[in-house]
């Protein structure tokens, strides 16, 4: 999930002062390359700087390197209805080889109306093989008149057959405060303590922030925590308990990633306190629900071997969904293992 697309310029996006500088360093050679690879976490902004780089390129105004706003490119822009720029996006999940046999096909023809068409890719690393295989012919002789943009999270792999053709941009999670900062002027009723626990928990991503804030994965993600935890829950006596929790879980369909980027997140937290669990669970206690107080004094048993094991449970989890494993069960599988040692 990317910021609301209320910018027109690239150089508009808050933060990614990196990807700005090399951006501009090839706008002023005047060597654009044909293809850009935008890599790096979920919501930071990579489809909203491909956007803004777009419809700079295509600006009619006097001034390089800006969109000017004003002009007919620009106001195609911003009403999402340009004819040279085309994003393509994964269907259920992955990109198909169809999508990328009409891009090329499309790529064929000149711009509309432009110098340049854009084509932005998004989320390439789930491109299966075969869509791969047809776009990196593309990439190796590409049309005149055409720039490709692909964006890809940063913790997937991306074919190093197609990356080593494009241009590489790093995208980074935000500082907390300018994280915290942009999340109260896009939702002006949130108040200062509230943007910078979002920030914190969605790791500088403006996207994931939002969407923690527009769903109730904070409250789950709370339920989920205290019943894992909890002394009181007895694996063998309470399974209606655990699966109850399961259920939750596995009807966020979609939004079950992050929120398991939370679970790792709150388990990592336990592991950077020496000591035992306290003082994170403290930490995680009044943002996500409050729970039995001596939960606290069980997390502190957790040892690090334990965590380090509920981590890979988290991360097992992660991988069957993306294979479309069962995924009721796999959210089973993985409150059972989340909840192991504590009985």
């Amino acid at each position: 999930m990317d910021q609301p697309t209320t910018i027109l310029s690239h150089m508009e996006l808050i933060g990614q002062d990196k990807a700005k500088s090399l951006v501009e360093r090839t706008m002023r050679s005047g060597r654009m390359p044909h293809a850009y690879v935008f890599k790096g976490p979920d919501g930071v902004g990579k489809k909203l700087f491909a956007r803004g780089l777009a419809a700079t390129l295509n600006c009619r105004g006097e001034t390089p390197g800006s969109a000017c706003g004003v002009c007919s490119s620009c106001k195609k822009f911003l009403s999402d209805n340009h004819p040279d720029y085309m994003v393509i996006r994964p269907e259920k999940g992955t990109i198909k080889i169809d999508q990328i046999r009409e891009m090329c096909r499309t790529l064929g023809y000149a711009p509309y109306e432009s110098d340049l068409r854009v084509v932005l890719l998004e989320d390439v690393h789930t491109m299966r093989q075969e869509a791969a295989n047809s776009l990196l012919k593309t990439l190796e002789e590409p049309p005149a008149g055409n720039l490709l943009i692909l964006t890809a999270e940063a913790s997937q792999e991306v074919l190093t057959t197609i990356s080593s053709r494009c241009q590489v941009i790093p995208f980074f999670g935000l500082p907390a405060e300018q994280c915290a900062e942009l999340l109260r002027q896009l939702v002006p009723v949130m108040d200062k303590e509230q943007a910078m626990l979002l920030a914190r928990l969605a790791e500088g991503s403006p996207g994931k922030a939002l969407l923690l804030h527009e769903t109730e994965l904070l409250s789950i993600a709370g339920k989920i925590i205290a019943t894992v935890s909890d002394a009181g829950v007895d694996s063998n006596r309470d399974v209606g308990v655990l699966l109850k929790v399961a259920q939750e879980l596995s009807e966020l369909k979609e939004h079950i990633p992050p929120l398991l980027g939370l679970l790792r997140l709150w388990l990592r937290d336990l592991l950077l306190i020496p000591e035992g669990g306290g003082d994170a669970y403290n930490n995680w206690q009044k943002p996500l629900v409050a729970v039995n107080p001596d939960t606290a004094h069980q997390l502190k048993s957790w040892s690090s071997e334990d965590l380090f094991a509920k981590l890979q449970a988290v991360d097992t989890a992660e991988k069957q969904l993306k294979r479309n494993c069962n995924r009721t069960l796999v959210c089973e599988v993985l409150i059972f293992h989340l909840h192991g040692g504590t009985s």
